[in-house]
């Protein structure tokens, strides 16, 4: 039962950890190599990883989407769709996928002389379900050696830790007063009915001992 129960905080644990790695902003520096646009179908699970800025892509199977291809300095590709987030989650408030769409294509440079910028996005990449993460900006760097530092998430991430111990102290002193209480109470009615059965299974066997003697 031990396992069980360590089993199932893990796997909550990795659930939380899951969503706020897809949630909370990253950067990629990039070069940025085109920008297209494609028709996606939407009629799967998967549409879970795309944008509903409205209520009426919730109905739509299909729509185009634009779409933001990048390779790192190392060589990598990387591929962004742009969609606006509108007031749904995450909480991103992007409106303006018109005018990063136009920033991309400004941005498009060749290998011999590139311009390298920082795409700030969220989500994942996946080629087995067709996934891409969402840019939400984009930001020129001096070079691609540039060092970003993610003080969003670690602020986000100190605030989410002080919530969540707040929560367990204040959890733990509500159950010392309130519950433990409870439990001992229950413990000791327990006890005290055992000690009363087995008496009177004792002096069950005694009657039938003095019976058996006769």
């Amino acid at each position: 039962m031990r396992y069980v129960k360590w089993v199932i905080i893990g796997l909550f644990w990795l659930c939380v950890a899951a969503f706020l790695h897809y949630t909370l902003p990253q950067r990629d520096i990039v070069r940025i190599v085109n920008t297209y646009e494609e028709r996606q179908e939407l009629n799967d699970w998967t549409r879970i990883f795309w944008s509903r800025p409205d209520d009426q892509s919730v109905a739509i199977i299909n729509r185009d989407v634009q779409f933001i291809q990048g390779v790192t300095p190392e060589g990598r590709p990387r591929v962004y769709r742009n969609e606006d987030t509108s007031w749904s989650w995450p909480p991103y408030f992007k409106f303006d996928t018109a005018n990063l769409y136009t920033e991309a294509n400004d941005a498009i440079s060749s290998k011999d002389k590139p311009e390298w910028v920082a795409v700030t996005h969220y989500g994942w990449r996946n080629e087995f379900l067709s996934i891409f993460p969402n840019a939400v900006a984009i930001k020129p760097v001096a070079g691609p050696d540039v060092r970003l530092i993610p003080w969003l998430n670690i602020i986000i991430l100190i605030l989410l830790a002080a919530l969540v111990w707040a929560i367990w102290v204040r959890w733990r002193r509500f159950r010392q007063r309130r519950i433990d209480p409870v439990i001992e109470d229950v413990e000791d009615s327990l006890y005290a009915a055992g000690e009363a059965i087995e008496e009177r299974r004792g002096r069950f066997r005694r009657w039938l001992d003095s019976w058996k003697s006769k």
